[in-house]
């Protein structure tokens, strides 16, 4: 009679939750995400920089993204040039736009026919130094509105000399992105802005990083009935939005009067963001808003 073995395990067999053996997330095509992102901040650019050519928008094209390294910078950024550096939320991105072009914009706003002098001068005067910060301001606007996931972004520094205002070490590897602007008149020039590759997720947010599961549970409660509820915020009314010619600016004195119009429909805005529409009345003796139109 043949014995069978009797065999006794030392330890419960696994078992692996349904989580542990779902299929793997697709790969996320960051180069593309970036392209469209840049394709949507061109859109975004080009009636923003119509302010700067007396009213015509130019048309803003995207090339495709390009791999740097921080310290290839100097060779792809012209010698001289205004640059700026950005913040939005933790990332840092950095603006440049060569001196011929803002030589030109500062001419155009100053009455002129948007001419560059024949020789480039040493440093940018401040006049340059003014208008880059106005392309600064415009490249934030228009980043809000390609990108309104991502934080706002604001200038923190800007300077003629890109060694003086670098916020990247000479390794980091980046992406940069450049946007042909070409004028009505012809006239092509390149607004250049790079960004760290890790820089992606903070500004696509959910198109990269998918939230947690517990994130998008939260998101879904009612915000009026969270803990936020009672957070104040800052709300302005703007009842005059005029243009003063510099001359009048400038021989402004005391006792002065200047003729204003209030509009007809006042916007209501937290931050930068409109959150409704009014109309300037009076209630117990004080100015008042009444609210004709409001945005969920």
């Amino acid at each position: 009679m043949k014995h069978e073995p009797t065999f006794v395990p030392e330890r419960a067999l696994a078992r692996h939750c349904p989580e542990l053996l779902a299929p793997s997330a697709p790969a996320i095509d960051h180069a593309g995400l970036l392209a469209r992102a840049a394709d949507r901040l061109a859109r975004a650019l080009g009636p923003a920089l119509a302010s700067l050519m007396a009213g015509n928008a130019p048309t803003v094209r995207a090339e495709q993204p390009s791999p740097a390294k921080a310290a290839d910078l100097a060779g792809r950024i012209a010698p001289l040039a205004g640059t700026s550096v950005l913040a939005a939320g933790p990332t840092r991105l950095l603006m440049s736009v060569a001196a011929e072009p803002l030589l030109r914009l500062v001419d155009l706003a100053f009455g002129g026919r948007g001419e560059s002098p024949t020789e480039l001068p040493e440093e940018l005067p401040l006049s340059a130094e003014l208008m880059v910060q106005r392309l600064e301001t415009l490249l934030c606007v228009s980043l809000a509105k390609a990108l309104p996931q991502a934080p706002a972004a604001h200038g923190i520094e800007r300077c003629g000399n890109l060694a003086d205002v670098s916020p990247f070490t000479p390794d980091t590897a980046l992406s940069l992105l450049t946007f042909n602007v070409t004028e009505t008149g012809g006239a092509t020039w390149s607004i250049q802005l790079a960004l760290p590759d890790g820089a992606l997720a903070d500004l696509l947010g959910e198109a990269v990083a998918p939230p947690r599961k517990d994130v998008a549970m939260a998101a879904q409660t009612d915000p009026v009935g969270t803990v936020f509820a009672d957070l104040p915020l800052t709300l302005e009314a703007v009842l005059v939005d005029m243009k003063i010619p510099f001359s009048t600016v400038a021989g402004l004195k005391v006792g002065q009067l200047i003729p204003v119009a209030v509009a007809r429909n006042v916007p209501l805005r937290v931050g930068e963001t409109t959150v409704a529409h009014g109309t300037v009345g009076a209630m117990d003796d004080r100015v008042a808003i009444q609210t004709t139109q409001a945005f969920a």
